[in-house]
């Protein structure tokens, strides 16, 4: 019997009947009338960190991806690492407006916080990673970033005992290998949660745990100011993307070398040649869909640990929280690709004036400080150095030449 395919007008047609059918129901259900479909998820506590079925939350593991995450053995010329561009010290993040790059380069976006990574489905300002797991290599092997290569990153674990034996004993391989490598660096970031700050004690039921002033700042923030139409849920981010007409950032336009990785970027992320021509700014999600309804869109940014990640937007264009708040007073801003300059005006219609005044700014501000809870600080782990086991079996001189381990083994015969 042959099959027969429906026409794209039956389609539509049967489109047409289901959604009459539904607004029939929903007009005669009192049940289904009263749904929101525009309902923002309310703010809520944080749950233990998730976890892959595939790589699930160990200690042991953890202790070793905090030894990778700060080793410069994962980069490219072994000379910066993970906690170089999300320090500690800097709210797991880089505190320049733009990040630092790889020696020889700039970056070219903000370095996000890794606090509380763990809940996000979409890592980077362009949400092209979906997992930790995926993040890492990305980052670390990234041009402007780590720079690393797979095989050199690999050999350089393999000539450090410590790795061998505790990948060895975590995963049960003979020599470490990088996808493990991953693993462990992604399992130490879901460690990197928050979960006892102000905001979730409160939201628990401790009525004590905000301020006053913080309290009003949360009113507004649900209310009047109406941060939670994408701010909200337990991370406060609804990680969909937003052209707010955030302004170019000032390094694209008077630092040469910020240009050349701009320029870099959008060349190698197949951007048209008209565009790659004409356009000056961060065309954010474009990249990855090539809609040119997605022109200038960036994923909206969590706001727990926000106290401690300043400066502020996708290329760190505002410094203070201050400044942030003034700016969507103002209804956002504009840019290239909202503005018309180029056929675009994709700013988001969420955005309009919200006429607060002074009283009602600072409460904000407090409000958003008091949820970032206390600092995340640890004290740094010491990098497991090179070495040559003195019994591997087969290491003759000319093969200890071939891997630069010649002058190990010259120490080891004068011992």
């Amino acid at each position: 019997m042959k099959l027969s395919i429906p026409s794209p007008f039956v389609f539509s047609l049967v489109t047409v009947l289901l959604l009459a059918c539904t607004n029939t129901m929903a007009d005669r259900d009192p049940i289904l009338s009263k749904i929101d479909l525009d309902a923002d998820p309310p703010l809520a506590p944080l749950p233990p960190p998730p976890a892959p079925l595939d790589n699930p939350i160990t200690q042991a593991k953890a202790d070793l991806g905090m030894k990778l995450f700060f080793d410069p053995k994962m980069t490219g010329d072994a000379s910066l690492s993970c906690g170089d561009c999300h320090d500690p010290k800097q709210g797991w993040g880089f505190n320049d407006p733009i990040s630092r790059g790889y020696p020889g380069t700039v970056h070219w976006r903000n370095s996000q916080t890794v606090v509380n990574t763990a809940y996000l489905g979409k890592l980077f300002w362009q949400g092209n990673a979906k997992s930790l797991e995926a993040q890492a290599p990305i980052a670390n092997k990234g041009a402007v970033a780590g720079n690393g290569e797979d095989d050199v990153m690999e050999a350089r674990l393999r000539q450090t005992p410590y790795y061998i034996q505790k990948f060895r004993e975590i995963f049960g391989t003979e020599l470490p290998n990088l996808g493990d490598a991953w693993m462990a660096i992604a399992t130490f970031e879901r460690t990197l949660s928050q979960r006892d700050t102000p905001l979730d004690r409160y939201l628990a039921g401790d009525k004590e745990a905000l301020s006053e002033t913080a309290l009003k700042g949360k009113e507004l923030f649900e209310g009047k100011a109406n941060c939670i139409e994408c701010h909200n849920g337990p991370t406060l981010t609804d990680e969909k993307y937003y052209n707010l007409g955030v302004p170019r950032p000032l390094e694209w336009e008077e630092m040469g070398l910020n240009t050349v990785t701009f320029r870099w970027e959008a060349y190698a992320k197949g951007v048209h040649e008209k565009y790659y021509r004409d356009w000056k700014d961060d065309a954010g999600l474009y990249y990855s869909t090539k809609r040119p309804t997605d022109v200038g869109k960036h994923r909206t940014a969590p706001l727990r640990y926000l106290a401690y990640t300043a400066p502020y937007m996708h290329a760190g264009q505002f410094y203070t929280l201050e400044e942030v708040i003034d700016f969507y007073d103002e209804g956002g801003g504009d840019n290239e690709f909202t503005d018309g300059t180029h056929g675009l005006e994709n700013k988001t219609p969420i955005l309009k004036p919200l006429k607060l005044n002074d009283e009602e700014k600072e409460s904000l501000v407090v409000f958003l400080e008091e949820i970032s809870g206390d600092e995340i600080r640890l004290k740094l782990p010491e990098v497991p150095p090179y070495e040559v086991m003195p019994d591997v079996p087969g290491l003759t001189q000319a093969r200890a030449k071939r891997i630069g381990l010649e002058t190990y083994l010259a120490r080891a015969a004068q011992q």
